[in-house]
């Protein structure tokens, strides 16, 4: 009985000093690399570029949808069918125009906050 409460505490030790070694690890990582990689960088700067274009597209093909979706409605001729289209044309494009602004709101909120 005395072995095996020897070789508990011997793989409880064992354990133990692993974990503490790996948050101590983790602590030096964390504190001593403190810039972000190249590719990382790199990374970043294109997700940047691809928010700025899509923001630069959004508010034209809104405004086309938008205008698509009344001259729907204008020249409907009394077609309920057109009518309903025409509505949900501009209702959908500028739900997802405020949805890209949102978008575009809360991650320039998190940069801020992050830096």
């Amino acid at each position: 009985m005395n072995k095996n409460l020897k070789l508990k505490n011997k793989i409880f030790i064992i354990i133990f000093l692993c974990i503490i070694l790996l948050i101590i690890s983790l602590v030096i990582s964390m504190e001593s690399f403190a810039a972000d990689p190249a590719l990382v960088t790199t990374l970043k700067s294109a997700f940047e570029k691809i928010e700025s274009y899509i923001l630069k597209l959004a508010t034209p093909v809104a405004a086309i949808a938008v205008g698509a979706g009344a001259l729907m409605k204008k020249f409907s001729f009394g077609d309920e069918e057109k009518i309903r289209t025409g509505k949900n044309l501009i209702k959908g494009s500028l739900f997802s125009y405020g949805f890209i602004l949102c978008t575009d709101m809360i991650l320039s909120l998190m940069n801020t906050l992050i830096s």
